[in-house]
């Protein structure tokens, strides 16, 4: 790569690579050769490292394996199916069919930090659930192998029973990585819910305590499932489970509310509508989360929402030792805030760069509990979500499927004040999440996105689900997400004057494939007979089945472009293009694809004419033409473009 040329990555990152990384820029002094020292690093820590010889924590076997499989990159991909979607061009949420551990890695580029909600709903362990594909081999091969995309012999559904020894290390070994790359992409006010029975209850707690740290287990809340009470397995009637709940950093998360009437005050409105205002906040008026020091003016807009820090900020024990500035819009003018403080309530703001959304009036926040129930919560059990399934779809495919009702009354305590959160759920089932969140959106005009994850797990032969024509549990939840979302349409179809605007009841289909690229396909396991097909093939850039819708979703993941771009064909000088478009419309980036016609330097030219901030071209588009490829990037330097190849 040149001063002028970017290369796209081949892989995800490498978080052992990062993690030294950050280590040498915080503690040089102990890397040693490029390579961390570890005795040195224990004598730096001195009294603060543990005794390796005497310590607590939870073990098991194969969790170094375990913790590999997290940190291995991958060089797989998303393939757009748009066959699947629904309202591909205008909707913001997504639906990933694959394994989600791959899928999770995919994620990390672009929405490392984004993801205000997860919810999870992973097998309990039962002795009779699926656990993965492979109980211990990791990877996309595995997935491949077992979807039947590279052999005909495919992979066996497994079980994890009892009998079979390393009974809880299985569920263990196949939870951790996944835990692990799930807190990455959580914001710093971020939650984590996961269901799960007694079986598994202890274990996942002492795991979410160590990926997150002991501070930020915030509770277990306890829900009934049953309305009678089953004696099938146990000296007791059992009738609950629970909702494990772990936030990224308490220091930033706000209490759980569902009283919207309440907890929906917040500082400024989103989408106020007025005019640019300045208001001053007075010394000792703010309370922030978050680590004191001097915060420099800056621009901290977000989307179409402009907040502006217009006076430097001293922080000191967490609270504005000065007086400062915010541009915004603003519900309330200078009167009222300075009404506010004389009363003695603070403000609280979570961030820097903050949110507007993340500015809030404290003291009127009524608090959740943690007890869900129908006389609670009005939170269904599983027979209600089992009903709920069976009146969208016409029969009975899962068992046990969770009510919608208990996820949208999580997500609604977590994001009522960010109704455009998104909202993650790499276990989905039945497809619960993406109904709830599409319904908590129609009850408050929220715009919340959801992404949904579900291995295309196969129907059993001979069951009811397989005989009304499914073939795999995402099909069954893709075609629930749909189901759901024309019963809501027709909700609203009566009402003439909806003043919660329009609501997205689409999704993007996703599949989880290999690289298109196959220069990026390198493995040390080549076999030894086809190692010079395999190096033959590298002459083109891809392959040749892959469109060009194809290659840009994969490029614009490795380049850390979200799922929900606007991407459109294009005609520009006689080359077949594809433009990704900005929030406001403009064009943002230029993409030609087509390796196998060469363009000239006049057509390169009419693409730096359409003033994008990023033009990205095939490798092999160029032909070898070196000369071609320099003047382009001179072209685009001189307009102040990133030219990018892949």
């Amino acid at each position: 790569m040149t001063d002028e040329i970017y290369e796209t990555p081949s892989t995800t990152p490498n978080f052992q690579t990062e993690l030294a990384a950050q280590l040498a820029d915080l503690i040089p002094e102990a890397i040693a050769d490029g390579k961390v020292d570890v005795e040195k690093l224990k004598e730096l820590l001195d009294g603060d490292a543990a005794d390796s010889s005497e310590r607590f924590g939870l073990f098991w076997p194969g969790k170094k394996r375990a913790l590999r499989a997290a940190q291995e990159p991958t060089t797989a991909t998303l393939k757009p199916d748009f066959e699947n979607s629904k309202d591909w061009d205008t909707t913001k949420k997504v639906f990933i069919e694959g394994d989600n551990l791959e899928v999770l890695k995919i994620l990390q580029k672009h929405y490392h930090a984004k993801i205000k909600l997860i919810y999870i709903d992973p097998p309990y362990n039962t002795g009779n659930d699926f656990v993965y594909p492979d109980n211990y081999k990791e990877g996309l091969d595995t997935y491949l192998e077992w979807t039947r995309q590279v052999n005909e012999e495919g992979k066996k559904v497994t079980t994890n029973a009892e009998t079979e020894g390393r009974y809880h290390s299985n569920w263990l070994n196949m939870m951790y990585p996944r835990l692990k790359l799930a807190r990455n992409l959580l914001t710093d006010d971020g939650v984590l819910f996961i269901s799960i029975d007694d079986n598994e209850f202890d274990n996942l707690s002492r795991l979410c305590k160590e990926l997150f740290g002991e501070d930020n287990f915030s509770t277990t809340f306890i829900r009934q499932k049953k309305k009678k009470p089953s004696f099938l397995h146990s000296n007791v009637g059992s009738m609950t489970e629970y909702v494990v709940c772990v936030t990224r950093n308490k220091n930033f998360t706000f209490p759980f509310s569902v009283d919207t009437t309440t907890a929906g005050k917040k500082y400024p409105l989103n989408n106020a509508g007025n005019s640019l205002a300045r208001l001053t906040f007075p010394a000792g008026s703010v309370r922030f989360a978050m680590a004191d020091g001097v915060v420099a003016p800056q621009d901290m807009s977000e989307g179409k929402i402009i907040t502006r820090l217009t006076d430097e900020l001293v922080i000191e024990n967490g609270v504005n030792k000065n007086a400062f500035t915010l541009e915004g819009e603003w519900r309330y003018s200078q009167s009222r805030l300075d009404e506010i403080v004389e009363a003695g309530e603070q403000i609280t703001i979570s961030k820097i760069p903050f949110r507007p959304n993340h500015v809030k009036v404290g003291g009127e926040v009524k608090k959740m509990h943690n007890l869900l129930t129908p006389d609670t919560y009005k939170v269904g059990t599983n027979e209600d979500g089992t009903e709920e399934v069976s009146k969208l779809l016409g029969g009975d495919y899962f068992d046990n499927p969770k009510p919608s009702s208990l996820v949208r009354v999580l997500t609604q305590a977590v994001t009522y004040d960010d109704p455009q959160a998104i909202v993650l759920d790499f276990f989905a089932g039945s497809g619960t999440t993406a109904h709830a969140v599409m319904a908590l959106n129609a009850e408050d005009g929220g715009a919340r996105r959801s992404i949904v994850v579900q291995l295309p797990e196969p129907v059993l032969d001979g069951s009811d689900a397989f005989k009304a024509g499914y073939r795999t549990i995402s099909e069954i939840s893709r075609a629930r997400i749909k189901a759901a979302a024309a019963a809501l349409e027709a909700s609203r179809a009566g009402q003439l004057d909806d003043a919660k605007g329009p609501l997205d009841t689409g999704f993007r289909a996703y599949r989880l494939a290999d690289t298109n690229f196959v220069k990026w396909r390198l493995s040390s396991d080549v076999a030894e007979d086809a190692l010079q097909q395999h190096l033959l093939s590298l002459r083109d850039s891809a392959t040749d089945d892959a469109t060009a819708d194809d290659l840009l979703t994969e490029i614009l993941l490795k380049q850390g472009y979200s799922l929900t771009e606007a991407v459109s064909p294009a005609e520009v000088a006689g080359l077949d293009v594809r433009l990704v478009r900005d929030t406001d419309g403009d064009v943002a980036v230029v993409a030609y694809l087509n390796e196998h016609v060469k363009p000239t330097l006049e057509q390169l030219r009419a693409l730096v004419d359409k003033s994008p901030t990023r033009i990205i071209v095939l490798e092999d588009a160029f032909q070898g033409d070196d000369e071609l490829k320099t003047n382009l990037a001179q072209l685009a330097k001189s307009k102040g473009i990133e030219l990018w190849t892949a």
